[in-house]
């Protein structure tokens, strides 16, 4: 019977941060700041004879919790949030604290016997970015709110340099 030879070794390592980022606007910010400043020097490539840039977007998700709190603001309720992007997440969460005049909301307020607030504790925010190494390496570089995992490298001079460059970075202390 045959065996399986080993045709790669691709490694992950994941940075815990020590407080988790603030806010979604500061974590939009440090993803935006890699795609456009490219501080891990990757460059583009072609797929499908199609120019791909050396840092690119890929999957995210934004998600949180609205409370509702009664006149003694005890939690009384909750809905949980969900959304692809950064902007219908606030959408959504905007729409449901502030709706309170629409009848729909009112009654949802009737219901949960509470007014709605965004408990933004409890965001949590995903970003995966997709990274083509010089060398020629394709990997992926996961932020989140509390952490970074950098995924499917080979050469440990990828994580080195993108460690030396978390360690500038003060949200990723």
């Amino acid at each position: 019977m045959a065996d399986f030879t080993t045709k790669s070794v691709t490694k992950s390592a994941e940075r815990k941060l020590s407080s988790p980022i603030d806010t979604v606007a500061n974590f939009l910010a440090l993803v935006q700041d890699v795609i456009e400043n490219n501080p891990w020097g990757c460059t583009s490539y072609t797929s499908n004879n199609q120019t791909v840039p050396g840092v690119v977007r890929g999957s995210e998700h934004y998600s949180g919790k609205v409370v509702y709190e009664n006149a003694e603001a005890k939690t009384v309720g909750q809905i949980s949030v969900r959304a692809p992007t950064s902007v219908a997440f606030s959408t959504n969460i905007s729409t449901i604290v502030a709706a309170t005049a629409i009848n729909t909301a009112t009654a949802i307020n009737t219901a949960m016997g509470g007014t709605p607030s965004h408990d933004s504790s409890e965001d949590s925010f995903s970003c995966a970015l997709k990274c083509h190494n010089s060398n020629g390496e394709v990997f992926s570089v996961t932020f989140r709110r509390d952490s970074v995992v950098v995924s499917g490298y080979e050469a440990d001079s990828i994580l080195s340099g993108i460690e030396t460059w978390a360690d500038t970075v003060a949200l990723l202390a």
